[in-house]
């Protein structure tokens, strides 16, 4: 009798499963995998990595590190992760200061071409959620989309959905790294995917070798105070006379590690997700605009957008250093 009750709850839970996934592909989530919740087994380097100053001034990074090492502690109860994977790569409308692009206009990461990101999954993840609680009634769900002290890179590859690269992207051997996470946290009795055990960089150094600042102290291992990406966004105080420099031409983020990935140059494709159409006013930032207009005006501009998250000063700042470092004299 036992046996046959522990079959009946491994049929369900199977069920539901292949319901939730399935409902969450007809939502435009690209992939999706269910992951376990057990600590973190990265915790070891996640403290060394801190320990070494790597976070630059993420503060919040060391508060949310007990959380980090152990996700199950996130959301009381929480069983599963529901992990999704959403295309936002872009290719041929690919702007940026490629020959013959006025050099009035800044470079800026590819995540930042379209709306914010965070609006458009957290809106889609919320009705995921609702999707998991109409599978399994009484069930409760969290969603994260890139905030709060969720370890997505790590839960995408226990979910099987890739493995993280020696530049710390998560590839999917099908699109690449060009993905956004989502998350949503659950106490629903769903079935966890086999891990995504392999790892398919091999001795492949290109992400390494190509990036400008040499912000990769080790494979696998970020000093962010190196990162373009953290000194345009993350980093909030003026750039020093060393930091400046290593802006480069990039107005927001930094696209170098991904460009040059075999995977990506093998395997991404457009997305064809409608909510994340190129807008060229943040594909193609005019940096005298940024640098004159007024403050109001920005947020009418930008206030949906990633640019919100340096906000007014930061973006002015960014577009100062880009202006200036083109004007320096090349070695």
């Amino acid at each position: 009798m036992k046996n046959g009750v522990e079959q009946t709850r491994r049929a369900e839970t199977s069920r539901n499963s292949v319901e939730v996934k399935g409902r969450a592909l007809a939502l435009g989530f690209d992939a999706v995998g269910i992951a376990t919740l057990e600590p973190n087994s990265h915790a070891a380097e996640l403290d060394q990595w801190l320990d070494a100053g790597y976070a630059g001034t993420m503060t919040y990074l060391h508060r949310q590190a007990a959380k980090r090492k152990d996700p199950a502690r996130i959301m009381p109860g929480a069983r599963v992760a529901v992990v999704t994977l959403t295309n936002y790569y872009h290719a041929s409308a690919r702007p940026g200061l490629a020959p013959g692009v006025s050099p009035a206009l800044g470079r800026v990461a590819q995540y930042a071409w379209s709306a914010d990101y965070h609006r458009v999954l957290g809106r889609r993840l919320e009705r995921l959620a609702t999707a998991i609680r109409e599978t399994v009634p009484g069930a409760k769900t969290r969603c994260y989309v890139d905030a709060g002290p969720v370890p997505e890179r790590e839960l995408a590859q226990r979910a099987g959905l890739g493995w993280i690269g020696k530049n710390m992207m998560l590839i999917d051997p099908d699109r690449g790294s060009f993905t956004f996470i989502g998350v949503v946290l659950t106490d629903a009795g769903l079935a966890p995917d086999p891990p995504f055990e392999a790892d398919r960089c091999g001795s492949c150094r290109a992400c390494l070798d190509a990036c400008p600042t040499s912000a990769f102290a080790a494979p696998g291992v970020l000093d962010a105070r190196r990162c373009i990406s953290y000194l345009t966004i993350e980093h909030a105080a003026e750039f020093s006379a060393a930091e400046r420099p290593l802006v480069g031409e990039w107005l927001f983020g930094c696209d170098v590690c991904q460009d040059v990935c075999p995977w990506n140059v093998k395997f991404a494709r457009p997305t064809g997700d409608a909510e994340l159409g190129v807008r060229p006013e943040i594909a193609e930032p005019d940096l005298a605009a940024l640098l004159d207009g007024e403050p109001e005006a920005f947020q009418r501009r930008f206030g949906d957008t990633p640019f919100e998250r340096p906000g007014v000063a930061g973006m002015r700042r960014n577009a100062a250093a880009v202006l200036a470092n083109r004007d320096r004299p090349q070695p």
